[in-house]
């Protein structure tokens, strides 16, 4: 066999090291392009997710890309994580934010109020004091609590103003042959969209993946979080239990729903009325009083 000269076996290996080299950067080549493309689809999928606060929707981007891995899977955030998930899912926001999601737009909001009011400060476009600044970073932290408050009480009117109306569907359905599953799903398919609905539609799925008739009512009481909705729910589980009539308890509990939406109309009439009372003193009465006395006042004051 004969035997290479150092030249050739130089050469030779440097060959292989070439070959081992432009494998390399190959492979390193298409993985970076393959990172480049899911990083461009991420951000894609970001700026594409419905976002029905505006703060959320400018600043995603930042707290999901930057914050977001520092606060997932700690156990510091555990308990408030749990607490904010009910929340979101109460509010309707479990599409829009995760948990971790939401605690990272706390978090961001705390640099980003006062940087934006050392930002008008420095234009000149608002005269703002160093404590106010700094305080505002407070205001950041708390602002989505409130905001997430608010959507809570919109959803939670919405549901219990369309309550009887999908109670009246439910009760017709049974009555018509249905059982209460049954009931509901030809509710779901036939209603528009609503919060109610939705929540019933996912009560339908839970109950396809094998959750029973009473877990999945007592999550819907729970993602919910209402007195009406609890009590609803209740009633139709000791039903169930009991193996009474859900027709006659979706009538009378449609009845019942309709006879308390009065009386909170009664009600909020009568607030109204009494809110009425002092911008009407304040301001129309005496309005009222310059027109008629008016002009005989300015009659005695300069007589002809």
């Amino acid at each position: 066999m004969p035997i290479l000269s150092n030249q050739a076996q130089f050469v030779i290996n440097a060959a292989y090291l070439l070959i081992a080299g432009s494998v390399f950067l190959l492979v390193r080549m298409l993985l970076e392009e393959q990172e480049s493309r899911a990083a461009q689809e991420n951000l894609s999928d970001l700026r594409n997710r419905k976002s029905s606060n505006f703060l959320v929707k400018i600043l995603r981007i930042f707290f999901t890309q930057y914050i977001v891995p520092v606060v997932r899977e700690k156990p510091f955030w555990d308990k408030k994580r749990k607490e904010f998930s009910r929340k979101l899912i109460a509010a309707g926001l479990k599409e829009e934010l995760t948990p971790d999601e939401f605690i990272s737009f706390k978090i961001l909001l705390i640099l980003f109020f006062p940087i934006f009011g050392a930002t008008l400060q420095t234009l000149g476009v608002a005269d703002l004091s160093w404590y106010l600044i700094l305080s505002s970073g407070a205001v950041g932290w708390f602002y989505p609590n409130f905001w997430v408050s608010g959507e809570i009480q919109k959803r939670q009117k919405k549901i219990l103003r369309s309550m009887p109306f999908i109670v009246d569907l439910l009760a017709l359905s049974t009555e018509a042959g249905l059982d209460f599953i049954g009931a509901i799903s030809k509710v779901v398919e036939k209603s528009k969209t609503s919060p109610m609905i939705d929540e019933l539609s996912q009560m339908l799925k839970e109950i396809k993946v094998g959750s029973s008739r009473q877990e999945a009512l007592r999550e819907l009481a729970l993602r919910i979080s209402m007195t009406e909705i609890n009590s609803f729910t209740a009633i139709l589980i000791s039903a169930d239990q009991m193996g009474a009539s859900i027709g006659k308890i979706l009538k009378q509990q449609s009845e019942q729903m309709r006879t308390e939406r009065m009386l909170r109309a009664e009600k909020a009439g009568a607030a109204a009325a009494q809110k009425v009372i002092l911008p009407l003193v304040l301001f129309i009465l005496p309005a009222v009083m310059l027109m008629v006395f008016g002009p005989f006042g300015i009659g005695l004051l300069y007589p002809q």
